[in-house]
């Protein structure tokens, strides 16, 4: 299949695989995949302390019987303050197997609806001379790009990085970075024609 190139004067056309572009929708897939990649990064550090790990309370308050006061058996109790949680959070992994062919067969499902969806724009290069912000807008003016745009590059590029820091709805990513969350949390999705190329052969 063919995809548009943007450019001003006529960008043409780039020549990609249907199996990295033009799969079918899987929605439950794709949601099975994101949810994984969003519990992954959960970090699961939260813990409490229970009666046993609770410092003190190794020596009963008072006798049995014969105070007329409730039997106690320890001060860490959970029903006394500074006792210890009945049910302590303890830290956990969050993470959910996800194995490659899943996301494989996802990230080709999320590219391919980017197409269908015209949110997926094709540049050669996105190319800076200088760093600044103002030039990056202008080039989203050019491409007709508002708000909510994520750019993906094959490499790192430090002009374009240090242009799109300032702009709060606009992230950066190359090729290692690449996640089906982002790809699917913004509007447009800008990338080069080396970052597509790069996709086309890690998915197709």
């Amino acid at each position: 299949m063919k995809l548009s190139i943007h450019s001003a004067g006529g960008g043409g056309s780039l020549e990609v695989a249907d199996a990295a572009f033009g799969a079918g929708f899987n929605e439950p897939l794709v949601h099975q995949v994101v949810t994984a990649f969003l519990a992954k990064a959960r970090r699961g550090t939260k813990a409490q302390k229970n009666r046993s790990s609770a410092r003190g309370g190794g020596a009963k308050p008072w006798a049995q019987k014969g105070t007329g006061r409730a039997r106690a058996g320890t001060i860490r109790s959970p029903i006394w303050v500074g006792g210890g949680r009945t049910f302590a959070a303890k830290p956990r992994d969050y993470s959910q197997k996800v194995n490659r062919k899943m996301y494989r067969a996802a990230m080709r499902s999320v590219l391919s609806e980017l197409v269908r969806q015209d949110r997926l724009v094709i540049v050669k290069k996105l190319k800076l001379e200088t760093p600044k912000t103002k030039e990056l807008l202008g080039v989203f003016n050019d491409l007709g790009l508002e708000q909510n745009v994520l750019i993906v590059l094959d490499s790192y590029k430090t002009k374009v990085c240090l242009a799109a820091r300032n702009l709060p709805w606009v992230d950066v990513l190359d090729l290692r970075e690449i996640n089906p969350v982002s790809l699917v949390r913004y509007d447009k999705v800008l990338a080069t024609t080396d970052a597509i190329k790069g996709l086309e052969e890690r998915f197709a």
